[in-house]
Parts: C-alpha cells; sequence; structure tokens
C-alpha cells in the first residue's frame, strides 16, 4: 500500500521537524487515522525527530530518512527513522520512575518512556552502520 510514497530524506535539524510532521500526518490522514491517534503519533514523531537532530552526529549534522508504512489488516502504520550517527539504541535505557518527584529522577528517558506508552510497539535495530528505529501503531 506504500510502496507509491517515497520516503522522506532530510538533514536532521530541529527546524526541519515541521517538513517530517507534515509528511507523517499527510501520511495518516490520507488512510482517515483518526485525530486522537495522529496526535499521539505526532507527541512521539517530534520526540524521536528531535532526539535524532540534537545527539545522533554531534557536533555535526547528517542526514535522517524517515518511511511510512501501511499494513491493511488490522490498519497498521509504522513509522520508521533511519540515521547513520552514533549508535544509540534508546530502549536500552531503564524507563524513568514517574513515582518519584521531578527533582529527584535522572534527566532524560521521559521522551521515549512517553513514545513507549503511546505506540503499541517501538524497535530498534543497528545494522550496516545505520540506527533504525520503528514506531508500530494500530489504527483500526
Amino acid at each position: 500500500m506504500s510502496d507509491d510514497i517515497k520516503d522522506l530524506n532530510i538533514e536532521a535539524l530541529p527546524e526541519n521537524l515541521s517538513q517530517v510532521m507534515e509528511y507523517v500526518d499527510g501520511r495518516l490522514e490520507s488512510i482517515d487515522c483518526p485525530i486522537k491517534v495522529q496526535m499521539q503519533i505526532d507527541v512521539a514523531l517530534e520526540e524521536i525527530f528531535i532526539n535524532i537532530a540534537n545527539y545522533a552526529y554531534q557536533p555535526e549534522t547528517g542526514p535522517a530518512t524517515v518511511r511510512v508504512d501501511v499494513l491493511p489488516e488490522p490498519l497498521t502504520v509504522t513509522i520508521t527513522f533511519i540515521d547513520h550517527g552514533i549508535p544509540y539504541d534508546p530502549l536500552a535505557k531503564e524507563d524513568p520512575d514517574i513515582t518519584l518527584p521531578a527533582e529527584e529522577r535522572e534527566i532524560g528517558g521521559l521522551g521515549i518512556f512517553m513514545t513507549k506508552k503511546l505506540m503499541d510497539d517501538v524497535v530498534y535495530e543497528y545494522k550496516d552502520g545505520s540506527n533504525i528505529l520503528r514506531l508500530i501503531k494500530k489504527i483500526g
């Protein structure tokens, strides 16, 4: 179903987030994704792309690829982020203890924790010099 749509290849810069959102939201709208689900995906999308932009190529910048695949039965969207930056598995970090007051928690990790809660699955692999992170969300 998604073979007719090309990947978005973009410089991993925070200011390019709006183009990433436009690309993904356009795909979601084309499959009549409910707005609540689209908003959940947008939160995760922003978290992941900004992390790539801020950390993957430090102190340089580099390319990122964003791909949206749609499976019809059950209607499921997979958003794949690919970068060639520093190998980093965001899923390897332990979830933050959200029962602690904010000032007692370690810095970082809340965004990926939120992403894991909002998505049905988040999968990471490092392959052929690339970080590959997939966000999977059932729509139907």
